[in-house]
């Protein structure tokens, strides 16, 4: 197979399992982190036909995604080795998207990702700043039923990786704190860390204008 037909059957596997997810990790959010990891891998000097593969599959095995995890990674290591992806693309691919959960830097052990691990989170770490993160954050928390807001409810500091994944204590603008508002700062690449700089500054003036709104002080 050629790489684009290769790619063609990553994307047509991401259709199938998330084509009709409803918490903001559906194909728009797919497409836009695969169009920025190609982005992202041209301004870095890199291959872009891995990072994209991995863009495409990065949530297919996501654990807030998926019923169970090993289950959903062998399926995925079959489908790869049946559309003629080699060994060493496959693991590459299978390391970059089970390690780039935001999730797996609040382990005692962060991993420390390979160059197409860096592309491929990156490109998805922006999507969830600037206009479009808040809207999936949103989106995210509404699917789940969180509230919106709680000034009683402080944002969690230094929370492990079984707390992140608790929605019970947590709320839609106290997410923002506890994650959003840091991602930009953990970006590798240069292309990333340029492109963010505009969106963290609309997400700090979102912020800023919600509080406002919300005490009534506009």
């Amino acid at each position: 197979m050629t790489h684009e037909q290769q790619i063609a059957a990553v994307k047509r596997y991401t259709v199938e399992k998330l084509g009709e997810d409803s918490t903001g990790h559906g194909m728009d959010h797919i497409n836009r982190v695969v169009k920025m990891a190609k982005k992202i891998a041209q301004g870095e000097g890199v291959d872009p036909f891995v990072p994209v593969a991995a863009a495409y599959l990065h949530d297919t095995i996501d654990e807030k995604l998926v019923a169970n995890v090993d289950e959903a990674k062998e399926e995925l290591w079959t489908y790869l080795e049946k559309n003629g992806f080699d060994d060493a693309d496959i693991v590459t691919i299978m390391d970059v998207i089970a390690n780039i959960s935001f999730a797996h830097t609040l382990d005692d052990q962060p991993i420390h990702l390979t160059k197409v691990g860096e592309i491929v989170r990156d490109a998805d770490w922006l999507d969830a700043i600037g206009a479009i993160g808040v809207i999936r954050a949103l989106y995210y928390g509404g699917a789940h039923h969180e509230k919106i807001y709680d000034p009683l409810v402080k944002p969690r500091e230094n929370i492990s990786h079984e707390e992140y994944r608790n929605l019970d204590d947590e709320t839609i603008i106290n997410h923002f704190y506890e994650k959003i508002l840091k991602l930009a700062g953990m970006l590798q690449t240069p292309t990333a860390q340029r492109i963010a700089v505009h969106r963290q500054q609309f997400l700090k003036n979102f912020l800023d204008e919600f509080h406002h709104e919300w005490n009534n002080e506009l």
